[in-house]
């Protein structure tokens, strides 16, 4: 195949599930925000794996204005909750605006502000079907490691931006926020309590299931 073809067939795969008005308005703000929301190609998948879960407890770190939590709410079951977790009170006002429009009963999603570090520790052992990580990779490997305690056995580890712009493939690419997502790849790959792929969709989605 061709680098022509390849792009070809990339672009039509994000575009395979359309995104409706609530998605891309919630797109829009997130943009505005400066957020880095997960690509259309990386929210369907983010949906078919919660409904392939039948995900009731679903953890993100970092709202990007609601742009993942739609998706995965939408693959949830009706009784499915997702926690949403973010510093920025302008992320979480941006993400609750995206729930109000799509019509989301109040009951389906939590909102919490604080930083992710402080958080996740409070957060239930083995309580969780889904944790989707997001934001600056520095912190990834810590929120890592608090997600796999939170998860469920089954339970899977979605990481957004994982190939940062394609820099994680190329090895003379050295900056912090490259080498920290590799880094990652690494500990999950060297896991054998894990069962991982790192799948091209937007920019990476680093994906690693929790054996039993």
């Amino acid at each position: 195949m061709t680098a022509d073809a390849a792009r070809t067939a990339w672009l039509y795969g994000e575009g395979f599930v359309p995104e409706d008005a609530v998605v891309q308005r919630a797109r829009e703000r997130a943009e505005d925000l400066g957020c880095a929301a997960v690509s259309p190609g990386a929210g369907a998948l983010l949906s078919v794996l919660a409904a392939t879960l039948g995900a009731r407890a679903v953890v993100e770190v970092g709202t990007s204005a609601g742009v993942a939590a739609l998706w995965l709410l939408r693959g949830m079951p009706d009784d499915g909750v997702l926690t949403a977790i973010d510093p920025e009170a302008e992320h979480l006002r941006a993400a609750r605006l995206a729930f109000a429009e799509a019509g989301l009963p109040p009951v389906r999603t939590r909102v919490i502000a604080g930083r992710p570090q402080e958080v996740l520790p409070r957060l239930a052992d083995g309580g969780y079907d889904l944790v989707l990580i997001g934001g600056e990779p520095h912190a990834w490997f810590d929120f890592a490691v608090e997600a796999l305690r939170m998860l469920r056995p089954g339970g899977i580890l979605a990481v957004a931006g994982a190939l940062q712009g394609g820099n994680v493939a190329d090895r003379a690419a050295q900056d912090e926020a490259t080498t920290a997502a590799r880094e990652l790849g690494r500990s999950v790959l060297a896991d054998t309590g894990l069962v991982p792929a790192l799948v091209p969709v937007g920019d990476g989605l680093l994906l690693a299931v929790k054996k039993a």
